[in-house]
């Protein structure tokens, strides 16, 4: 699953991005689009009138959305009125390269007339490959800086009259799980595209061995696959609400649930908002990585908050791998932990709200 806040390593990366691009303010011209800015700040270069700002993270798009000196996107579907609207369109390079091929395509389709792309980010990222992709398309790629850990790349890139759908880069792959199986979409950049994760599935044969009620929330519900397989599974639960905090998550739910006439909510945001309301049940399989690193901020955070979003004796359930250090926070926020399930790799936490727990494991 994808909802999680930008980390601390997220932060300085997109600063020194955002830095590199400040030393060659020369190579912005006409209106600039801002694709994939990692941090709700604009770099200090002329930007033209109301630049565009494409974010993947729901967050950074409503903070984003308080300033008054640019237009926002979250995500990537565009109106036609984008079309053609960019002279200088800055694609940070994105962690999968297969979304970088998306990118292009929406560069092509936002870029006027002799405009042109400038690829900027650390070598830890992969910029040098990431150029590689962008002078396949555009054989007069060229750097012009590398500073503060980051590359600056620039290219001029032919414009196109073809509409941007994101649908195109929809694709699609069957799960199955104790003997209930669905249609689930993938789009690049996505978590576990084109497969099952091993805890997703641990989570969902612990839902079919020890039943919820609803109504329920999926909490970082990446493509929709716990609350489309739980309704296949389970008709009784309800409607499940799902929410997470990447643009491309939150369009594949959207389409899982269609495909597989699911029903409930599909939210983005980085946490639980205050108005979102109380559930019997919150599922989740929360993301541990910032890039390579660990990271359970957006865990905590959660688990902070998650405790006012649960119905009086309503059910946490939540997989996580072994060794992250979450049975004392559901502990001291909850209530006592029950072990579903534990083997080398995964645990299955469950923890009422107001009830104390009894342990059981398998």
């Amino acid at each position: 699953m994808t909802a999680r806040k930008a980390s601390n390593r997220d932060q300085n990366g997109g600063r020194n991005a955002l830095a590199a691009l400040a030393r060659n303010g020369e190579l912005f011209r006409g209106r600039v689009g801002l694709l994939g800015l990692p941090i709700a700040e604009l770099p200090e270069v002329p930007l033209g009138a109301s630049p565009l700002v494409i974010t993947e993270h729901a967050g950074l798009a409503t903070a984003l959305e308080q300033r008054s000196d640019c237009q926002v996107r979250f995500g990537y579907q565009m109106t036609a009125g984008d079309q053609r609207t960019v002279d200088t369109l800055v694609i940070f390079v994105p962690k999968a390269r297969e979304a970088l091929d998306m990118q292009l395509a929406l560069a092509r389709f936002l870029l006027a007339e002799n405009g042109q792309v400038l690829l900027v980010g650390e070598k830890r990222e992969g910029i040098a490959g990431a150029a590689r992709q962008l002078q396949a398309l555009a054989p007069d790629t060229r750097k012009v800086d590398s500073a503060r850990h980051c590359q600056v790349w620039v290219a001029g890139l032919a414009a196109t009259e073809t509409p941007f759908e994101p649908e195109q880069w929809l694709r699609w792959h069957e799960v199955e799980c104790a003997g209930t199986r669905i249609s689930v979409a993938g789009m690049p950049g996505i978590f576990s595209d084109g497969r099952l994760d091993e805890g997703t599935a641990r989570l969902l044969e612990s839902l079919a061995e020890t039943p919820v009620q609803g109504p329920v929330l999926d909490f970082a519900c990446g493509a929709g696959v716990i609350g489309a397989w739980l309704q296949a599974h389970s008709p009784n639960t309800g409607p499940i609400d799902g929410i997470d905090v990447q643009a491309q998550a939150v369009f594949c739910a959207h389409h899982t649930y269609q495909r597989n006439q699911a029903s409930g909510r599909i939210l983005a945001s980085d946490s639980l908002p205050g108005e979102l309301g109380r559930y019997q049940t919150i599922v989740t399989n929360p993301p541990f990585h910032s890039g390579v690193h660990t990271d359970t901020s957006m865990t905590e955070a959660f688990l902070s908050q998650v405790k006012q979003h649960l119905e009086p004796g309503g059910e946490l359930r939540l997989v996580a791998n072994r060794f992250l250090p979450y049975r004392e926070l559901i502990e001291a926020q909850i209530g006592e932990c029950n072990l579903l399930f534990q083997d080398s790799r995964f645990t299955v936490y469950q923890a009422f709200r107001g009830k104390p727990g009894r342990r059981r494991t398998r």
